[in-house]
């Protein structure tokens, strides 16, 4: 991706279901666990760069003894920074002569957790697991996850309703709140229950832990949730649970055996830790539930029904690691559905045009425009051959084998630029650096250049540093290539994307309203938005369709084409971008396509999209 945006959150839960002496003896350590969650979240950083953390739940300690533990960092580093801080834990106790069962960190179920703030608010105390304390072990909750909630002030309403004083608005800690009321009140249901029998003591403590109704927890808890996660949680008695939006907007994988349960935002992660099959590797469904009880039993079922499935198509596109078997069949896809619309914008000429692409999550993408444009130069190459009744020279034959499609490294990532020394013009000088080209790879003034990108947000590194550069190099024609539609509209589900004005698209129908003398139009969606204001989320209508309403995708493109060309490139720049129908072409069942289309599969996105338009018109029109 050319302009960088955030990624979501990752998340990883591991579950021993053996006695901690067995992964001594088999694998050599007792330390297996925590070596396959930190395995699991390295995997998975690129996912998460803002901060990390884990926790940890010991089924066996002693009264007196801790029993979850938890460890957190921040920055880009913040992985290697949790596992050294609780391995110098580890070396402190082994000192004092803590045997290895009894040492901090050293438990049978694991939570960690990869951030990225889509919600602008950082800091240590934001970083998942969230943990709230109790001297019950059963009331005791670790919650990490992947998500973004889009109702929070109803969700935070519900809670003060019931008496609860959250001390944050934040969503993890109102669904922490949330969930830890509801454990609370089913221990309490429990202790009455079992106490009128007779039971007291440890005996009433084990089995309150043995029946708490997990299930009913979390399906309680989540019957007003809107948006888009998968949630993880830890109770202090060892329960366990994972929960995925009823949309299927984020993702979940699970692995079990006799040994272990893992659960992980992406697939190949697990194949490659555990190195097992992509089919013993299962898909956590809409809606669906895993839960682990403390004696290790693992159940997945209906935890809510299951909504309009929307997957996120922006996963396939370019988020989850391209290593995924099938992620890797459609990215390539993406790449070859692109052929025709390419093959216009060169005019059928390639053998005046090079392909490249802009590293480095373009390339599968890359690898099926290629795949495409080989098979068109193949059935062109048939018809020269055996199309004419003239019989054919050798030479001639040669000739006409030999043409190939012409591919060449162009664009090379070649540092990672700090500008914080420079300001206005000289920032943009320095930011045509971070790419390097590869000289003397075309014809100057007759070659065409086509670069393959997955996607354009903002458009401001394809104008300050990648076009800029790739016109020294003096071709015909640039073509920029998409493979994925034009993002048109804000994220809410969990991928930090949620300001109008950072859209080049946006931008570019902004722009063409205005010189098309329909400016009139920007205020209208500003008034329809305003009147939705305090209504009802499933009653509110997404007007910000109606700003690109009066122009076609190729109105836009041209528009963006125009927004990107730097003043001082004489070349010609076109812009093609891939189509939605296309997108679920190549996704197939994860067809979530809000970013593109504007249809959000919540009715909490519809009321978010109009504040944020309100938001842009305010401060561009009357501030």
């Amino acid at each position: 991706m050319s302009d960088a945006i955030k990624h979501e959150c990752g998340i990883a839960m591991v579950r021993l279901l053996k006695p901690l002496a067995f992964y001594r003896e088999k694998y050599g350590s007792f330390t297996y666990g925590l070596n396959t969650l930190y395995l699991l979240m390295e995997k998975q950083h690129n996912r998460g760069q803002e901060g990390a953390g884990m926790a940890c739940v010991k089924l066996d300690a002693r009264p007196g003894e801790e029993y979850i533990f938890r460890e957190r960092a921040l920055g880009s580093g913040a992985i290697s920074e949790v596992f050294e801080a609780l391995g110098k834990q580890m070396s402190e106790a082994r000192r004092e002569g803590v045997s290895d069962e009894r040492l901090p960190f050293m438990g049978e179920l694991y939570l960690g957790h990869l951030r990225y703030s889509t919600t602008g608010k950082s800091g240590i105390s934001y970083l998942h697991p969230f943990l709230r304390r109790n001297n019950w072990r059963s009331r005791n909750l670790c919650l990490a996850g992947n998500f973004n909630l889009t109702n929070v002030d109803e969700i935070l309403a519900d809670i003060v309703a019931k008496g609860q004083h959250p001390r944050h608005n934040a969503d993890t800690f109102i669904m922490l709140e949330q969930i830890g009321y509801l454990l609370d009140r089913e221990v309490e249901k429990l202790y009455e229950q079992y106490s009128v029998t007779g039971l007291s003591g440890l005996e009433l403590n084990e089995v309150i832990e043995e029946h708490l109704d997990i299930e009913a927890i979390v399906r309680t808890a989540s019957e007003r949730w809107d948006g888009g996660f998968v949630i993880c949680g830890l109770t202090g008695s060892g329960d366990a649970f994972v929960f995925r939006d009823k949309w299927g907007i984020r993702p979940a994988f699970y692995y079990s055996d006799d040994e272990i349960i893992v659960v992980a935002s992406e697939r190949p992660v697990i194949q490659t830790i555990l190195n097992v099959s992509t089919e013993s590797v299962w898909e956590l469904c809409a809606g669906q539930g895993l839960v682990i009880k403390k004696n290790g039993a693992m159940q997945v079922s209906q935890i809510q029904p299951v909504g309009k499935i929307t997957p996120c198509s922006f996963e396939r596109i370019y988020f989850s690691r391209g290593s995924d078997r099938d992620i890797y069949k459609e990215r390539k896809m993406l790449g070859r559905l692109l052929t025709d619309q390419i093959l216009r914008a060169v005019h059928y000429d390639t053998d005046h045009t090079v392909f490249s692409f802009i590293p480095n999550t373009a390339e599968v993408a890359y690898y099926g425009m290629m795949e495409g444009l080989e098979e068109y130069l193949n059935s062109k190459k048939s018809v020269e051959l055996l199309g004419t009744t003239d019989k054919i020279s050798s030479y001639r034959a040669e000739q006409i084998l030999s043409r190939r499609i012409r591919t060449e490294k162009l664009a090379i990532k070649d540092i990672k630029l700090r500008t914080f020394i420079a300001e206005n013009n000289s920032r943009n000088d320095l930011a045509t650096h971070v790419y390097d080209i590869t000289y003397g790879s075309i014809v100057e003034g007759e070659d065409t250049i086509v670069v393959m990108d997955d996607s354009i947000v903002r458009g401001t590194t394809l104008k300050q540093s990648i076009i800029k550069i790739l016109c020294r190099l003096k071709p015909k024609k640039i073509v920029i290539v998409s493979s994925s539609p034009q993002i048109r509209y804000p994220d809410y589900y969990g991928i930090d994307m949620s300001r109008m004005e950072e859209f080049i698209a946006f931008n570019a129908a902004i722009e063409l309203l205005k010189e098309t003398g329909k400016k009139e139009v920007i205020e209208e969606v500003y008034r329809k938005c305003k009147a939705q204001q305090g209504k009802p989320k499933e009653e509110i209508v997404n007007y910000v369709k109606e700003i690109y309403a009066s122009f076609t995708d190729g109105d836009i493109s041209k528009r963006i084409a125009l927004m990107v060309t730097p003043p001082d490139c004489e070349t010609e720049v076109e812009i093609v971008y891939q189509t939605i129908k296309n997108m679920h072409e190549a996704c197939g069942s994860h067809n979530g396509d809000w970013y593109f289309s504007g249809d959000y599969p919540t009715p909490g996105g519809n009321r978010l999209v109009n504040e944020s338009f309100i938001n842009y018109y305010e401060k561009i029109y009357i501030s």
